[in-house]
């Protein structure tokens, strides 16, 4: 894939959420579809995950473990270049300065053509006023942090000292995009790849129906635009 005119094509991508599996819920047919074109794609997960279970024998420590490992076994399945967790508490996340610091950090670091993250606002028009406060301010810190953030040279000083550069995201791409959704990826071919990956995350999704559900979501999707399976996103030039 390439923009228009006469930059250089595509070959990087960032995927930006609050926790470990959300990438995978959101747009994981089309990162599977990124790496098996030969993309670097980076996943930058901002909270530990730390309080994602109903079980009264689990703790905290032991779940930030559990589903780190589950990360990095569904990040093996559909090739990613790396994972970075920032570790912020779980069920906690604010989009504070602190925050969109960390993930412009890994944006100079990684310089992606595009970034794939959440929307940060409630979507009431459709009805879906309830949302995780996290997905909310990761998006958020993460808008910021592309821009002008990550862009401008003057903030954050440290990260010249650390060697890292300002860095220009060509474009954003905001997961699920709803009813602004005007790019849409024909993930037909990577659909297995990508609910292997959404499965690893044996701690968060129910085996037997997580097929069910990651699939009526592709195929309604997809109807809109004429393709078996898509995902369909909220495309953002940025230059």
């Amino acid at each position: 894939m390439a923009d228009e005119g006469t930059q250089e094509p595509f070959k990087s991508g960032m995927v930006i959420m609050a926790h470990p599996d959300d990438a995978e819920w959101s747009c994981s047919g089309t990162v599977a579809k990124w790496c098996a074109e030969g993309w670097e794609v980076v996943y930058i997960l901002c909270t530990d995950g730390s309080k994602g279970s109903s079980d009264p024998d689990m703790t905290s420590d032991m779940l930030i473990k559990i589903r780190e490992q589950e990360q990095r076994d569904a990040g093996n399945i559909l090739g990613l270049k790396d994972i970075v967790f920032l570790g912020y508490p779980d069920a906690y996340l604010e989009p504070t300065l602190d925050l969109r610091r960390d993930i412009a950090r890994e944006i100079r670091r990684y310089k992606p053509d595009v970034v794939i993250t959440g929307s940060p606002a409630r979507d009431t028009d459709s009805g879906n006023y309830l949302g995780h406060p996290d997905h909310f301010a990761s998006a958020e810190a993460a808008l910021s942090a592309v821009f002008p953030t990550a862009r401008d040279r003057l903030t954050f000083p440290e990260f010249l000292e650390e060697g890292l550069e300002p860095h220009n995201v060509r474009e954003v791409w905001i997961a699920g995009g709803g009813k602004n959704a005007d790019q849409f990826v024909d993930v037909s071919t990577y659909m297995d790849t990508a609910l292997r990956a959404l499965k690893a995350h044996v701690s968060q999704v129910n085996q037997e129906q997580a097929g069910d559900w990651f699939r009526q979501g592709r195929v309604a999707t997809g109807k809109k635009v004429g393709m078996a399976f898509a995902e369909g996103f909220k495309r953002i030039e940025l230059g």
